[in-house]
């Protein structure tokens, strides 16, 4: 058994997440946390809420309530959302927590004390309309590389490219939308990334089994135009972390709060005490995660994120963590996810464009979306979300396969052998046959989750679920009952246990289905089937069981039609 250490990248607190934010990272990292708890691994699963910056002050300022009321208020929305779809996280905390005030200066004054911090005199615009200066994401205009004319002043989400707000053509204020824009000039602090880079690439280099994407947009920040860049860590905000060093004060630096891209990874380390603190553990319990003086070199850390926070895991984070000079984890292994995209467009809060979170759960249980989005994950390429696929994945995979083939065996059992597991006649070569194909499956299945290849995995599972229907259906039970009752009993037998074995496989893609079948069959303690042999008589004759309910419904051509209508926006 080894410790595994799993985060998934935080979401912002201004508002309920879309399809793409949830299978970006968070849907992933608590299928992957699932199988590794199954396995015998001791996994720690950690999230919290990102909260500080001028989004969060502005979604407060239009609910017309105080920004930390605000913040707490969409914390236990978002958490109940994760709760909804059944996201198993250790903790869920929140980056405004005092832990992460106190690691976020403690990390500024030890990165100041290294000479990687530098005051900078820096221009920055400031909108006269808005009366405020604008942070950079807050100012959009046309990239002066691709020419994407919704360019932000940090990066251009259209070429990835990271700006500067001057660097921008014809900008405007993202808030109001004027051009009365000024620049002023005020003091702020820059982490040093450059004289990392060196230090950076090695370690970089020396990860060789990271996704292709993960490594080419790190080496593409490294290397594009001038190198990695120094990046500005504070802001003329009122909402944030205090600019200290550890518990000093930061001459020159009062007002300013630490920018939302440098706390918020640091709050992996915070919500991780905090959860210490939750539990009642002590510093000593969450140190052994993060302190390799404390244990943690010998934990596997693993971060989920989709493309967009790559830059800032792969190189401002460890940056902080290395320049510290002190024994922090860091990460083993990056896994990035593409975009999800929506009936081959961009999901749109404003035009009302695509299936946000809460709006899914009411519409359908959680299994039809965990099961499609996982299945379809953006690991190597864009994903397309729409209504016809996932009509077909609820319906072909989930109906027709796995929830037909455990409402056969449970319903045909019960008519001819009443509810227990018949006795009575042998397993042969069929069984054999299956049993071997199932084997070879699995293998496959469980290197997948090791390796985190999400559909590929799905792909695996759903091939096992196949194999169990073709054997009901060669076997044909209700036809042997009539001459040999006897084939028919070690029949249903078989396919009882390969529906408790379903059930197991299944948890981390569909873990109420999971749980349903387990619970009908009485056997919520199965555990992973290290022995599959012994997995397919786990329920021995005699063995009493229900029915369970039908698993999964159909979506009808209607239904989609009229969900398609719905969420296609203005």
């Amino acid at each position: 058994m080894s410790r595994i250490l799993i985060t998934s990248a935080l979401p912002y607190i201004n508002g309920i997440k879309h399809l793409g934010n949830l299978v970006g990272s968070q849907l992933p990292s608590d299928a992957y946390a699932r199988y590794m708890r199954a396995r015998g691994h001791e996994v720690l699963l950690i999230c919290a809420t990102d909260e500080h910056g001028t989004p969060a002050e502005l979604a407060a300022a239009k609910a017309g309530k105080p920004v930390d009321e605000f913040c707490a208020e969409m914390w236990q929305v978002q958490k109940d959302i994760a709760d909804g779809f059944r996201l198993s996280f250790d903790h869920f905390g929140r980056s405004s927590s005092a832990r992460n005030h106190h690691l976020t200066q403690h990390f500024a004054g030890r990165l100041a004390e290294a000479g990687l911090i530098d005051e900078v005199m820096e221009k920055q615009v400031y909108s006269n309309a808005d009366g405020r200066y604008l942070p950079d994401r807050y100012i959009e205009g046309t990239c002066p590389n691709c020419g994407y004319e919704n360019a932000r002043g940090d990066q251009c989400e259209n070429c990835t490219k990271q700006l500067d707000p001057t660097d921008l053509i014809d900008p405007r204020s993202a808030i109001s939308g004027s051009t009365d824009l000024e620049v002023r000039e005020t003091k702020h602090l820059y982490l040093r990334q450059s004289q990392m880079r060196d230090r950076l690439e090695a370690w970089i280099d020396s990860k060789t089994d990271w996704p292709v994407l993960t490594t080419s947009i790190a080496k593409k920040w490294l290397n594009d135009g001038d190198g990695l860049q120094d990046r500005g860590i504070t802001r003329d905000l009122d909402w944030g972390i205090p600019v200290r060093k550890g518990d000093a004060d930061w001459p020159g630096m009062d007002g300013k709060v630490f920018y939302v891209w440098f706390d918020a990874p640091i709050e992996y380390i915070a919500a991780t005490a905090e959860w210490a603190d939750a539990t009642g553990q002590g510093d000593d319990a969450w140190e052994r995660w993060w302190r390799t003086d404390k244990g943690a070199d010998e934990v596997r850390y693993v971060q989920f994120m989709a493309k967009d926070n790559i830059p800032f895991h792969t190189l401002s984070f460890p940056t902080t963590i290395m320049g510290s000079d002190e024994p922090w984890k860091l990460v083993d292994y990056i896994k990035g996810f593409n975009w999800l995209l929506y009936e081959g467009g961009k999901f749109s809060t404003s035009q009302g464009r695509g299936v946000f979170m809460n709006q899914a759960l009411d519409i359908l249980p959680s299994d039809y979306w965990r099961w499609w989005l996982l299945s379809n994950a953006p690991e190597s390429n864009d994903s397309d979300f729409t209504w016809e696929s996932f009509q077909a994945g609820v319906n072909k995979d989930l109906a027709d396969v796995l929830g037909n083939f455990v409402s056969r065996v449970t319903k045909f059992c019960r008519s001819k052998f009443g509810e227990q597991v018949p006795e009575g006649g042998a397993a042969g070569p069929r069984e054999a046959e299956v049993t071997a194909e199932i084997a070879k499956r699995l293998k496959s299945y469980e290197a997948n989750m090791e390796a985190i290849e999400l559909r590929k995995a799905a792909q695996d599972l759903r091939a096992i679920w196949v194999a169990g229907n073709e054997y009901l259906q060669a076997a044909a039970p209700w036809a042997a009952f009539k001459t040999d009752p006897e084939e028919a009993a070690a029949t249903t037998r078989f396919a009882l246990n390969l529906a408790r074995l379903y059930a197991v496989l299944s948890a981390p893609f569909i873990p109420d289905a999971s749980d349903r079948i387990l619970e009908a069959l009485r056997a919520s303690d199965a555990a992973w089937p290290e022995d599959l042999d012994a997995a397919l008589t786990a329920l021995p004759a005699g063995h009493a069981f229900t029915v369970p309910d039908v698993l999964f419904a159909k979506i009808d051509d209607d239904r989609r039609t009229e969900l398609e209508a719905r969420f296609a926006g203005a």
